[in-house]
């Protein structure tokens, strides 16, 4: 990139050509307030003007977010009518602003509150009407509250850029503007597949989660069996809420404090992974032996089956029949666990600690229960456990390092830790499937092939014992429409397809921890731009630590088939662990 000289403050820098003028502020030491602080093209519009700098070539103000430098440019961020104009900026947007931050879910996390002390704004500088607003609790994931939004448009584009949807947009004009749904729909009324992508680049508490801590306390006062289940990617990322570096494995202290909250039991989804890979290995074998319908398609990720089911109706029967890892756990927490425990599975209450949003809506899906009981009876997000364990006066870094309940479920492997990645329910079930096609194991154990934390589309093809398996792997809906395409217009070569929801896979879901530098203390300034791939790093690593690292090999797996189920996609665990899916009427093509 060609490089160009500018002036910031009076001091001579050479900058790339091309960068805006808050980038280039930014690598020459400057921090311009803005609520651009999770810039990845999802503010793009310059319309909160919070950013606005003096530059010489320009007339008036310009909002250095969208302004482009150029050769010899001057720019003053301090000058009295910049930081004059930015203060009342940021005061124009209080003025319609609801300022509950006391009760408000974003608190600790607003970023129209930084930029407010940042500014020195006013709350009470503009005083007037406010526009109409809206409350649109009816999904089961996301809550919309019109009342606290700016009209940055940062959700709208990320709906956009990760999944090539507009589920969100700017509807009326003016004074009403808003943005939300078509015709200001709620988002149960809405092909939206509850990812909470929006939720994570919301500044402020506009977008957030649907809170399920309240069922939880419920059924701990109920006196219930409150069993609680932990995703893999939950560990690489709640340190992160407690000050610890991005990227930091927190897995013994989380375990500690899931205990002092009052769960009877602590399990991880990672056996529930190992199942599933038994499952869905076994399932995908069977399709290419026996002339079934190709490619399969992984099934684990919530958010990717809501948007095959109001998009691609017609080619659900390439869908793993599967339940998600932690829907099978649960249903074996209620039939096997129970049974072994001498317990009624209608006094189970199972907890799932989820970095997905999307959850919440999979928990409730008719097809997930087992004998009128729903398999999983609450999902927390990762920022919820954050926000448990605050409540509690748990100190988290003074926690003990402890371990997994070992009984019945406390074993896992390598295989079902990197399930939180993109590329990692499909290198765990290659990892079985080689085993199951040659008799022994993968020589390196891992496919390198198949990894990668960016969004997008990789491909792979591995020729095991004779057997060609081609194989595709996408995160984001906005990659896996190609894949779709492919396959509806008959041009796939794949047998295998991996498919996730968010961009990254599970360690970037919709409820995981905010990844804004201006909240994460000791960072590199690369974070922005790194945060996946430490958070993948961490479940990487775990997995090399494992003296297991192949599902087939969890001895407890094997006991649980010996016992209770049979054989794998037998009759009593298709009951127990698979599902059906269908077309949303209304929504599809």
């Amino acid at each position: 990139m060609a490089k160009i000289n500018i002036k910031i403050e009076g001091i001579p820098y050479e900058v790339e050509e091309g960068m805006t003028i808050l980038e280039a502020a930014k690598s020459c030491g400057y921090e311009i307030p803005s609520l651009c602080t999770f810039n990845h093209g999802e503010c793009n519009l310059g319309s909160c003007r919070v950013c606005l700098v003096e530059a010489t070539g320009a007339r008036g103000l310009v909002a250095s977010c969208v302004y482009p430098v150029s050769e010899g440019m001057e720019v003053r961020i301090s000058s009295p009518a910049a930081v004059e104009a930015r203060r009342e900026s940021v005061e124009l947007l209080l003025s319609n602003h609801n300022k509950n931050c006391q009760q408000c879910e974003k608190n600790e996390y607003c970023e129209l509150l930084h930029v407010a002390k940042l500014t020195g704004a006013r709350d009470d500088a503009f005083a007037g009407m406010h526009s109409k607003t809206y409350l649109d609790t009816l999904a089961p994931g996301l809550v919309r509250d019109t009342s606290k939004c700016i009209l940055c448009g940062r959700c709208v584009a990320r709906c956009q850029n990760a999944h090539g949807l507009g589920i969100l947009g700017f509807e009326n004009r003016g004074f009403n503007t808003m943005v939300s749904p078509a015709e200001n729909r709620s988002f149960a009324d809405s092909p939206c597949i509850q990812c909470g992508q929006c939720v994570n680049v919301c500044p402020t508490g506009a977008l957030m989660e649907h809170s399920e801590i309240r069922l939880v306390d419920e059924a701990m006062q109920a006196g219930k069996h409150v069993i609680v289940q932990v995703a893999p990617a939950v560990r690489a990322a709640l340190g992160e809420e407690f000050g610890y570096p991005v990227g930091t494995p927190v897995t013994g202290k989380m375990i500690a404090a899931l205990r002092r909250l009052g769960f009877e039991k602590v399990y991880d989804v990672n056996f529930g992974a190992d199942l599933t890979i038994m499952e869905e290995g076994h399932e995908l074998l069977s399709r290419i032996q026996n002339g079934g319908i190709l490619p399969m398609i992984t099934s684990c990720s919530p958010g990717w089956i809501n948007y095959a089911e109001y998009n691609y109706g017609d080619l659900l029967p390439h869908l793993s029949s599967c339940k998600s890892p932690h829907e099978m756990q649960g249903a074996i927490l209620k039939s096997y666990w129970a049974e072994q425990k001498g317990i009624d599975p209608k006094d189970i209450f199972v907890v799932s600690v989820m970095p997905c949003v999307a959850k919440k809506f999979e928990r409730q899906r008719e097809q997930l229960q087992v004998n009128g009981l729903p398999d999983v009876d609450a999902v927390i997000t990762t920022r919820e456990l954050a926000k448990m364990i605050k409540r509690s006066g748990i100190l988290f870094p003074r926690l003990p390092e402890e371990e997994w309940d070992p009984d019945i479920m406390g074993e896992y492997s390598g295989a079902a830790v990197i399930f939180g990645v993109t590329g990692g329910v499909m290198e765990a079930a290659l990892r079985t499937v080689y085993y199951k096609l040659t008799g022994q194991e993968h020589d390196q154990i891992t496919f390198e092939e198949v990894r990668g934390h960016d969004a997008g589309i990789r491909e792979a093809s591995l020729d095991i014992n004779g057997t060609t398996v081609n194989v595709a792997i996408a995160s984001g809906m906005k990659s896996a429409k190609v894949l779709l395409e492919e396959i509806r217009e008959g041009k796939s070569k794949y047998q295998f397809i991996e498919i996730m929801g968010c961009p990254g896979g599970c360690i970037n879901g919709g409820g995981q921890p905010y990844v804004r530098p201006c909240f994460l203390p000791n960072e590199d300034d690369d974070i922005i731009d790194t945060y996946k791939e430490k958070r993948a790093r961490a479940l990487y690593s775990e997995d090399e630590r494992r003296t297991v690292r192949q599902s087939h090999n969890n001895p407890q797996i094997i006991e649980l088939y010996d016992k209770f189920l049979g054989a794998p996609n037998s009759h009593k665990a298709h009951k127990l662990l698979h599902t059906t899916y269908a077309a949303r009427e209304g929504f599809n093509g």
